[in-house]
């Protein structure tokens, strides 16, 4: 596992060069469906010098032929090797990538035009930032459009009260950030983006900015339909998260509501009452999150289902 650093420090960054190189990484498995538009729309930008580095973990679909047939253009980079997952394959990727500023893309998501050349603007303009991000437009497996997601303003309490988030694909980072921070935390494989932007924003300075730099492609194959795995790491993720004890105190009652709050976005269960008392539980340590109304909508809503189901069976009696 690679070092997890954990010290609260921002680090000095040094100024970028005129023309700073840029790696993204694509950690890929079984995407041969996706993957040569993923990585098209990285030839595609109209930025150099660029560098593609794919880690595949043996794909048995028909990723590798569609990796083969780009032959040996120079931005392009792959690997492909049995490894233990996502989390294993994008350090694998982390320990390959030279450029100044990174970026990791899903092998099934997209850059629009412009993107990086925009992010390095960013990067160029202000030498203090060490992460940046965008806004991104959700697409289905086709690539039709279904929602243009505008991002919430960045800062780390709107992170836990989940106001905004840092999507992975509208996500650039300096190199240096990898030395200071290292790289996904294996022992949180379905959280292991968000809780590197954490550790990264007790480190350097984090902005987002308003514009769409991605497609992110939504089907049924994604791991964000492990509701239960996702809210396990993500609890996990805070509670490891050591900087939080040096935290303004507004911050740290937001990490402890955030855990509350995950709960209810992920309900693995569905239940309604149990999004009542975890709407409750946010509250004690957020009272700004309190809303008497939703309580009442999470309570009433099992009675309101049940009640309906009775009038249905009392109209199909009648009918009989």
């Amino acid at each position: 596992m690679p070092l997890i650093a954990t010290s609260f420090e921002h680090i000095l960054l040094p100024p970028l060069r005129v023309r700073p190189a840029v790696s993204i990484l694509i950690p890929s498995y079984n995407q041969g469906r996706f993957i040569r538009e993923t990585i098209d729309s990285i030839l595609n930008q109209d930025y150099r010098p660029l560098k593609i580095h794919v880690i595949d973990g043996g794909s048995t679909d028909e990723t590798v032929d569609v990796l083969k047939s780009y032959g040996d253009i120079p931005e392009l980079q792959w690997i492909s090797e049995p490894d233990n997952g996502v989390v294993d394959a994008v350090n694998k990727g982390f320990a390959r990538v030279t450029g100044e500023i990174v970026g990791i893309q899903s092998s099934d998501d997209m850059y629009l035009p412009g993107a990086i050349s925009r992010i390095v603007e960013v990067m160029r303009e202000d030498p203090s930032l060490g992460l940046v991000y965008g806004d991104t437009v959700k697409v289905d497996a086709e690539g039709r459009e279904l929602l243009k997601q505008v991002i919430g303003p960045w800062s780390l309490e709107n992170v836990f009260l989940l106001k905004t988030w840092i999507p992975q694909p509208s996500a650039f980072f300096r190199r240096e950030m990898l030395d200071a921070c290292g790289g996904w935390d294996e022992r949180i494989p379905y959280s292991p983006d968000t809780d590197l932007w954490l550790r990264m924003s007790f480190k350097t300075q984090v902005r987002k900015i308003d514009q769409f730099l991605s497609q992110r492609r939504i089907h049924d194959a994604q791991r964000d339909t492990q509701a239960a795995k996702i809210v396990r790491d993500y609890c996990q993720m805070i509670d490891q998260l050591n900087e939080l004890t040096d935290c303004d105190e507004r911050v740290r009652n937001a990490s402890k509501a955030a855990k509350h709050l995950i709960r209810i976005r992920y309900n693995a269960s569905g239940s309604d009452w149990l999004n009542a008392w975890n709407h409750c539980c946010a509250s004690f340590h957020r009272p700004d999150l309190f809303q008497s109304t939703t309580i009442l909508r999470h309570l009433l809503l099992p009675t309101r289902r049940f009640m309906s189901r009775i009038k249905c069976a009392l109209r199909d009696v009648a009918k009989a």
